[in-house]
């Protein structure tokens, strides 16, 4: 189901709009309001992660776990 959502344009760019009758403007419209929220979920989440990461306070010693397996023969 869909509902329907208005937003208010300045006259001169209504006009313009009107006299571009070859574009699908619902179509172009929904496509960018889909990828911009899109996009905003993903920046959410990123947001989210670095929290995330930054609480667990995880602090790898990177060259001791190289010389750990290799000292195991792994």
């Amino acid at each position: 189901m869909s509902s329907v959502y208005s937003i208010r344009v300045p006259k001169k760019l209504k006009e313009e709009i009107e006299r571009l009758d070859n574009v699908d403007w619902q179509n172009e419209t929904r496509s960018f309001l889909e990828e911009r929220v899109r996009k905003e979920r993903i920046d959410r989440q990123i947001e989210a992660a670095n929290k995330n990461k930054k609480r667990m306070k995880i602090t790898l010693n990177v060259a001791e776990l190289i010389r750990e397996d290799r000292e195991h023969g792994h």
